[in-house]
């Protein structure tokens, strides 16, 4: 688990880099925050995470639980999906929009064009909405 990467995944720079083509800038990996979100937006006082499906625990293709040590898994996955719930809860109270990016829309057989991914996000950053996830389809 060692080489299992916490920042700069695939997933991460292509929204970083879509954000940015789109003229928006944004911080990486604020720990002053809850959860430590993999992008901030301080002008739009917004935060994005861009989630693994499996270390996530997001119900969809690419995520299997593990055979293997099936307790461990459970417990750990279940650890980080409470985690990521309280510091969404943590970030609303203390005023911070969130959108939650899900690896399975960004790659898998359910993946969304990546144009309509960032259509879509940077319409919530500019938009007054609290919450946004995208999900595959």
């Amino acid at each position: 688990m060692a080489a299992i990467k916490g920042a700069n995944t695939k997933p991460e720079i292509r929204i970083r880099k879509a954000l940015h083509a789109a003229g928006m800038r944004y911080r990486l990996n604020v720990r002053d925050l809850p959860g430590k979100p993999d992008i901030v937006l301080p002008r739009y006082r917004a935060v994005i995470f861009v989630h693994g499906c499996f270390w996530h625990r997001h119900e969809c293709s690419l995520f299997r639980w593990p055979e293997s040590r099936a307790g461990f898994w459970r417990d750990k996955l279940n650890a980080n999906a409470e985690r990521d719930q309280k510091a969404i809860q943590a970030l609303r109270e203390i005023g911070w929009r969130q959108a939650v990016i899900w690896e399975c829309a960004l790659k898998g057989k359910a993946k969304i064009d990546i144009q309509e991914t960032m259509q879509r996000l940077i319409a919530w950053i500019q938009s007054d909405e609290i919450a946004m996830t995208i999900r595959g389809r």
